[in-house]
Formats: C-alpha cells, structure tokens, sequence
C-alpha cells in the first residue's frame, strides 16, 4: 500500500475540469489505460510527447509505492491501415504488427517502460462483437445494411466529457457522412465489409469495428467497466473519449473511470503536428540526430498539458542539459572509485556536510511537492536538481585540492549520497539509462558528430591543424578552425598541452572579417584562454588556476596543467544553466 507522504498526489481531471487528489478505487493499486497509436506508420514525436507523459505518470506512481496495473493498446484495424497496405500491396495485419514493432522500438529507445498489457484490436473481436450486442439489446444502436451505429438520441449524457453539443460532432475525424444515420451525430460501431477489405463474421454481416468501440472493449477487458485513471492526446477528448464513455456505459450501466487526463499537442509552427497534415516529424528522424535522452529531456520541459512547439534550439538545450547531467555523474564515479573502498572498509562513518545534507533534503521535497502537483517535471529539470549537480561539481572541484584525508573522505561520501538522490530523480523521470555514464557520454558524442557531418577522425584532423597553426603563430586561423567547429557544435578545449573536444549547442560567431569582434583589442588564440569573448554571450572564469575550456552552452572549467593528477572536471554549465532557464521560462510564458 501506497506509505503516507508530506504531498498529497494530486491531477487534473478532463472531466470535472481541475485538479483533484488521486484516490485509486482499490486502496494501493492503480488501474490505467492509455489509448495507444494507429498502427500503419512511424510515429511521430506527438506520439512520443504522449507516452512519454503517461511513462512518467507510471512511473511516479509506482515510486509513490502502488501496484500499478497499465495497459496501452494497439489499433491495428483502421481506414487509414487498410488504405496504406493497399497503396503498397501489403496485408494490413502484416503491416499494422511491423508497425507496432518499430513503435516498441521507439519507445524503448525513449526509456518508456513497458506497459502490463498491449492488446491489438484483431485479437479481441469478441469482446467487441459482445459489447456491440449488448448496446444494441440496451436500445442505444440500430442496424442498418450491415453496419452498426450508436444512437446519440439515446443516451442523455453524451458530450459530458468535452462539454460539446451533439450538433458539434462533425464528419470527417473518421465520422462517416451518411443519410442512414437516424442523427448525423451518431457514429459507427460496426463496419459492413466492403470488396477487398479484411474483415470479421458478426450477428450483422462480415465486417470490421469502428474505431470507438476498441478501446471501451479493450479496456473493459483487461481493467473491468470500472477503474481509475484514462489518459490520451487532448485531441482525443472529442470525439473519441466521449464516444469511449457513451459506449460504455450504454454497454454497462455502472462503467465509470475516476480521471480523464489529456497530455497536449506538440506544434510545428504553432499548429498541431498531425499524420494528417503532413507537418510531422518521427521519432526517428529525430532520434538519428539527437540522443533519445535529448528528446525525452526536451519533451519533459514543458508541463504535460501544455503544447510544446517543436524547436531544434530547444533540443539543442536539452542535449547539452543531457550531456551536462551524464559528464557530471562520470565525474562523480570517477572520483567515488578512487576512495570508496577504504571508506566501506573504514570502522569511522564519514559525516556528510551541512549544504549537502540540505541541498538532499531539498532535492527530495522539491521532487515530491512537484511531480505530486499533477506531474510538474519542468522545474524539476531546471530547479533543485540543477543545484545538486552544481554542488556535485562544487565537491569535485575541491577534491582537487590539497585537503586532509579525513575531508577526502568526507567531500566523497557526500559525493556518494548526492548521486544516489540524482539517480533517483532520474529514474522516476525516465532519464536514467542501463549504460555506464561513459557509454551514454559516447553516444552523445556520435550524434553530434552526424549533426555536423564529420568524423571524430575529422576532429582529430582539425584539432591537429589547428595546433599546427598555432605553433606557426597563426593564430587567425587557429581562431578560425576552432569558430568553424563551433559552429558546427563541436566545442574545443585546451587543457595544459592537450587539447580535447565536446558536443556544444552550435554557436554562430559574432566576428569580424579580421577575425576579431568590432571594438575590442587584438587578442590572438594563444593569448586568451578561450574564443568565449569573441562571441556575443560569454562566460567570465574567475576561479584561480582554472582555464575557460570552451563557449557556447556548455563551458568546461579544468586545471591549468594536470600536474596534480586530478581529471579534469565539469565544474561549470553555468552559461548552460542560464540558457536553459530563460528557454523554459519564455516556453511558460508562452504556454500560460
């Protein structure tokens, strides 16, 4: 059973239209059931925004300590599947599974967990030809040539859950215009078979069932006529969810779900990304050049019932935000290992500090206050997390001075209990992954690579001719090597002698054709510790014996010489930090 806690879980309900304390019918268990995708394509990044949300919704629910029973259904019958498999000369059960395939595929690319059930509505025809019957006998649905449709007239409630007039219900959202219908309102339940389409035996002739009537079947099915929680698209409210309610409770009197909840559109341009519209990009064509964390990252920065306007910047910001959390965590576990099993085998116990007992203490209560207030995930990414990765790094940097061994030990034990509380909050958010820090960090480094279309060897390259340049004091084209790469969103850093590189948010260079910013002094590449003040935001170092590694979004403070031994560390980000919240701050604004 679900343990008492300081925030009371709270959601906003569709149907009474405000937020309202989560009470689960059964005490400590949760029935939900997610309306999942049309199965004849890859779906697009409105998909992933959904099943993200609802992961999360999963996910904190079971952190919260319930029994979580999920289910998530696939539509593999449908208008649009039969017209696509026919376009290609394929069978449409072939084509909706190889498309449901590449779905999972997505989403676990995404760190969506697997929902309990995934029922496909060729699987469970007769439950749907059962429910169909019992509506008909209950006098809510008529016959006609074939087909069957549910009578609007006869059950008073409809429109509750949009609140729209039966004359609001319009052709076209796969409501077929036909003068048989007793009102044009009234849509189908079951499809007569035409030439040339799969189809099912019925009481009512060979046919198929419309797409209403799946999810009530479905759902019936796997989570009886009575649960707790719906969610979909809000473009489902109307008409799919309230054709869902009317059907089942024509179907059984006593159905009822406690919460309706509607995640918002993702916009391209400010308009509703759509299949239909063709104004849509898949998760794929995302996820080839951004780190699937990247996105999931991107798509929580906006509070789930909030539309999000697909922006390649704010993906940027995201990846960047991703890398920064995953290079702060491989930073941390470098420097734990060094000392963790003398302070396991230790008879003393190590008391961590008082700023970062608090910055724990805050990280747990702002995580619970927030995703218990209907799932707030933004401030969570942008608030008490970031601050306990910038104490992380706050630790890491002084490990790199002399300190007695006793506060060694003691900064990383502290460094132990921050990451355990980090990985928690990235575990419940969806953005912790079963690879190592450093793999993660790897992949990151591959897709920003393809983004900027080159090799690591054409990194290497450059950072060959740029040192080359450099020993032959020509600093203008080492300055221009290192802006090129910038641009591309390859950051360089010099550290002591060597120099490496990172995936940075791609900066365009506010320089001169002199290679230098209008109005300032005649600095060369050796003469300043990085290109940061040749462009129009930069980042000051003031800390003494560090070196400004790098510009753009991400800046990478590290020794001057590694002659103490220490890796270098990320210590920075604050220019990361500063981006990314007046990005999400504009976003909010924008959103109400």
């Amino acid at each position: 059973m679900a343990e008492v806690r300081e925030f009371e879980f709270q959601i906003y309900n569709s149907m009474t239209k405000q937020k309202e304390k989560f009470k689960p019918i059964v005490p400590g268990k949760v029935s939900m059931y997610v309306c999942g995708v049309t199965s004849y394509d890859f779906s697009h990044i409105g998909h992933a925004r959904a099943y993200i949300a609802f992961d999360v919704l999963f996910r904190y629910l079971k952190h919260l300590g319930y029994e979580v029973k999920y289910v998530r259904n696939f539509t593999d019958v449908d208008d649009k599947i039969i017209k696509r498999a026919n376009e290609i000369g394929e069978d449409p059960l072939v084509l909706s599974s190889r498309f449901c395939q590449e779905f999972l595929t997505d989403m676990a690319d995404l760190q969506c967990l697997t929902p309990d059930e995934q029922p496909r509505v060729s699987d469970h025809m007769n439950q749907i030809r059962d429910m169909i019957q019992k509506i008909i006998d209950n006098n809510c649905a008529y016959v006609v040539d074939g087909d069957v449709y549910f009578s609007v007239d006869n059950f008073p409630n409809y429109g509750r859950l949009s609140g729209r007039k039966l004359e609001d219900n319009r052709a076209g959202e796969r409501i077929a215009v036909d003068s048989r219908k007793r009102n044009p309102a009234d849509f189908a339940l079951w499809k007569a078979a035409k030439p040339g389409e799969i189809s099912w035996d019925s009481p009512w002739g060979p046919g198929r069932p419309g797409w209403h009537i799946e999810c009530s079947a479905m759902s019936v099915t796997y989570l009886t006529e009575t649960f707790d929680i719906h969610g979909g698209g809000m473009d489902l409210i109307f008409p799919h969810h309230e054709n869902e309610i009317a059907q089942s409770c024509a179907a059984c009197p006593n159905s009822n779900i406690n919460y309706w909840m509607h995640n918002g559109f993702v916009t391209a341009n400010d308009e509703k990304m759509s299949k239909s519209i063709g104004n849509f990009f898949t998760i794929r064509e995302v996820t080839k050049l951004y780190h699937p964390l990247a996105l999931r990252h991107f798509l929580m920065g906006t509070h789930y019932r909030s539309p999000v306007n697909y922006s390649i910047a704010q993906i940027e910001i995201s990846s960047e935000a991703v890398y920064y959390i995953y290079q702060t965590l491989e930073d941390c576990g470098s420097a734990i290992s060094q000392f963790q099993e003398e302070i396991k085998t230790s008879v003393k116990k190590f008391v961590i500090t008082d700023d970062v007992k608090n910055c724990i203490k805050n990280l747990r209560s702002h995580f619970e206050e927030k995703l218990s207030d209907d799932l707030h995930t933004p401030t969570i990414l942008n608030a008490a997390l970031q601050d306990a990765l910038r104490l992380m790094n706050k630790i890491l940097s002084m490990l790199k001075k002399k300190l007695q061994k006793p506060q060694k030990l003691s900064n990383t034990e502290s460094l132990i209990q921050l990451e355990k509380e980090v990985r928690d909050v990235l575990d419940v958010l969806g953005l912790l992954s079963s690879l190592t820090y450093n793999e993660v960090l790897k992949q990151l480094k591959g897709k920003a690579l393809i983004r900027a279309e080159l090799t690591e060897e054409d990194v290497l390259q450059r950072i060959e001719d740029r040192a080359l340049a450099r020993k032959n004091k020509d600093f203008k084209l080492g300055d221009q090597i290192r802006s090129d790469l910038t641009s591309k969103g390859i950051a360089l850093m010099d550290v002591g002698s060597e120099t490496i590189w990172r995936p940075c948010v791609p900066v365009e260079p506010a320089i001169s054709s002199d290679g230098h910013l209008p109005g300032q002094p005649d600095t060369s590449d050796s003469q300043q510790p990085s290109l940061s003040r040749r462009y129009t935001t930069r980042v000051i170092a003031e800390e003494p014996g560090v070196e400004l590694g790098s510009i753009g979004t991400g800046t990478r403070l590290g020794p001057k010489n590694e002659a103490n031994g220490f890796k270098i560390t990320w210590i920075g980000f604050e220019l990361l930090e500063f981006v990314y919240i007046v990005a999400m701050t504009v976003s909010w604004i924008q959103n109400g």
